[in-house]
């Protein structure tokens, strides 16, 4: 274990102008000026959660409306409730567009539930699947069979199942033999058992349910969304089908073209700050009510505020680690989600923490609350880690009052996780829709929230970006965050001794910032184990940041990076040699889930998958993508455009950049 107390014994021999720690170079020299932010005033397009209307008034059966007071603890419908649940009773197929965290599951879970056990005769398990519900991720696929089991429990002749990648197929198999009659599953394993199960049929299928419809297009999966709805109009061309999304992407709407049947499609928008309109305003039309993201605003939840701030690349590391300590271990209650880029990211400051700042919590510091250092706890969640122990950390966060979890996109869409106070973007989104649905993981079901977006200084005009789709950020600045040292004594160095800790003046902080950062230091140099792994994350780190989409390759571009100060964010006191030739020479490693590889067909998606929980941030597997095209595979589209080779670092400042050979890419 690291402690910043094992490291300050050597201050005292030094005088005031030293610094506290030899081996660290200063933070705060040599650094970009921050720009100052001039944002935009758009008006933010805004959703109002509850209604006034109540369940028992849609007629379901009764048992269906305890369930849902009693278990659910739910008594009043949300906006999109109580418009998709009627239109969805009668029979209706459907468009659902509302923000993230606002019901959309119930939306659809009970008129499915509602309608299989008003029929008569009652359905038997060894009928099949009356119902398919498709969803994006493992996790979602859980979180939705959660929901559909609590449904489900005055009506026991109905059964339940789910079917994702990483359980045994056998015993999935075994499942489909005995019965299903609600199938949530995700995209890739369906087709797996549609293609080797003889025991799966779909005759009976009165309900189709895409639920995140664009983050399963995100994810590559519109190939296996094909076959599944060719298999199930093969045998039943009569079930009624529903599309649920936070957005609205050209893919979902083509999707929508080829699935809907005379739909009625839902949007729920509150436009609050419209002296005109201060209602909510509901869009019921025979056709999709929007088209692409780009001609509208994206609905936030009422009650999130949105923050950014600007960070140098030398300050990220321990801004973050300031941030963290500030919300969780000194104020109660708060529960955070941390997004990366990568696989390697997350494990590199996941083991980085937890060897550094819970060992720094001692005997509370001045002004520290007694239990202060039992609030902090760190999780991981990315898709590399095993389903079993993915599965763990999520219902342990689930249930937690505290904590933070540090992962990638695998749960940024769909998934409730209560009570979630902050969302910190520790690297920045490759969309807007994407930002969206990260935010949308706090601030649910009408509760608060807040969340911050960190930028280096050369990022700013990135909240340019944001403002085009109607989305306002506040900026927090970086020495609000770092004067949180000022609150524990165990950052304080020799020559700060005789002051009080409440008198945070800015020499003093920079002075407890660089000791967190010696803290760090010292911990990723502690071994050449952990050099490596240092060096490693900021690999995958670069090839994630040559990933962004042409629209923003002006504001995150490789060439824009200093390496020697990226260098500093993950510990290393250098930079490191030869690091574009590594990635280079990185041998290539097979995607865990090798159907995400050829199913895109933009760019743009492209990167999406390349940011995505699937992907561990080091595979050179784009390349071999690229090979396999140009050998004329039949159906699948060319992927040589979809990321552009990232240039050799330069670690001065006068920079010369090195092009990577044609051919060559950095993927995620």
């Amino acid at each position: 274990m690291f402690s910043p107390n094992k490291y300050l014994g050597s201050i005292s021999d030094r005088n005031q102008e030293e610094k506290p720690c030899v081996k660290t170079s200063s933070l705060f020299k040599n650094n970009p000026e921050i720009p100052e932010l001039h944002r935009p005033i758009v008006k933010q397009v805004q959703e109002k959660v509850f209604t006034s209307a109540a369940f028992h008034e849609l007629g379901l059966h009764p048992h269906l409306i305890s369930t849902i007071n009693t278990v659910l603890k739910m008594s009043s419908m949300t906006s999109v409730q109580k418009q998709s649940i009627p239109a969805l009773l009668e029979g209706r197929d459907a468009l659902v567009r509302s923000q993230t965290g606002s019901g959309k599951t119930l939306a659809y879970c009970i008129p499915v539930v509602q309608s299989l056990q008003a029929m008569e005769p009652k359905i038997q398990r060894s009928d099949g699947p009356y119902a398919l519900i498709l969803v994006p991720t493992r996790e979602l696929a859980l979180q939705s069979f959660d929901t559909v089991q609590k449904l489900l429990k005055p009506f026991t002749w109905i059964v339940p199942g789910v079917l994702m990648g990483g359980e045994k197929r056998k015993s999935e198999k075994a499942r489909l033999r005995k019965g299903i009659n609600i199938l949530i599953s995700t995209p890739g394993r369906l087709v797996d058992h549609i293609k080797s199960t003889k025991n799966i049929h779909f005759s009976r299928i009165q309900w189709l349910v895409f639920d995140e419809a664009d983050r399963i297009l995100d994810l590559g999966f519109e190939k296996d969304i094909t076959v599944i709805l060719n298999a199930v109009n093969a045998k039943c061309q009569k079930q009624q089908n529903v599309l649920l999304s936070a957005t609205l992407t050209e893919g979902v709407t083509r999707l929508a073209d080829i699935s809907l049947h005379n739909p009625v499609s839902i949007s729920v928008l509150d436009e609050s700050h419209n002296q005109f309109n201060t209602k909510g305003k509901v869009v019921q039309e025979v056709s999709p009510a929007y088209t692409s993201d780009k001609l509208d605003g994206f609905a936030i939840p009422e009650n999130l505020n949105q923050y950014v701030t600007l960070v140098p690349s030398k300050l990220r590391l321990v801004s973050l680690a300031a941030f963290i300590l500030q919300k969780c271990k000194f104020e109660k209650d708060q529960k955070m989600i941390v997004f990366f880029s990568s696989c390697e990211l997350v494990e590199f400051h996941y083991s980085l923490f937890l060897q550094t700042l819970l060992s720094s919590s001692g005997a509370p510091a001045l002004g520290q609350l007694p239990s202060a250092s039992t609030r902090l706890k760190f999780l991981r969640l990315h898709g590399n880690m095993k389903q079993e122990e993915r599965t763990a950390v999520f219902q342990e966060f689930s249930h937690s009052k505290r904590g933070v979890l540090l992962c990638t996109d695998v749960a940024a869409r769909g998934l409730d996780l209560p009570q979630v106070t902050w969302i910190v973007q520790y690297n920045a989104p490759s969309s807007p829709a994407e930002y969206i649905h990260r935010i949308g993981r706090t601030a649910r079901i009408g509760c608060h929230g807040s969340s911050l977006l960190i930028l280096a200084p050369s990022e700013a005009e990135y909240v340019n970006s944001l403002a085009s789709h109607k989305i306002n950020v506040s900026e927090i600045k970086m020495e609000d965050i770092l004067s949180v040292l000022m609150r524990d004594d165990c950052f304080k160095g020799k020559r700060w001794g005789n002051q009080k800790s409440h008198a945070a003046g800015p020499q003093e902080i920079r002075a407890r910032a660089t000791v967190l950062q010696t803290v760090f230091e010292d911990y990723v140099h502690s071994s050449e184990r952990q050099i490596s792994w240092a060096k490693k994350a900021l690999q995958s780190f670069i090839q994630a940041y040559a990933t962004y989409p042409r629209e923003l390759k002006h504001i995150f571009h490789v060439r824009s990076l200093h390496l020697g100060h990226v260098a500093k964010s993950f510990g290393l006191r250098d930079a490191p040699k030869n690091l574009s030739v590594a990635t280079r020479k990185k041998k290539k490693v097979p995607l865990k889930r090798p159907d995400l590889r050829t199913k895109t067909q933009s760019k743009h998606r492209l990167a999406e998958i390349l940011r995505s929980e699937y992907s561990s941030g080091l595979e050179a597997s784009v390349a071999k993508v690229k090979k396999q095209n140009k050998r004329g595979e039949p159906g699948r589209q060319p992927l040589q455009h979809g990321v552009q080779p990232a240039p050799a670092l330069a670690v001065g400042k006068k920079a010369k950049t090195k092009k990577t050979p044609k051919g060559l890419t950095k993927g995620r």
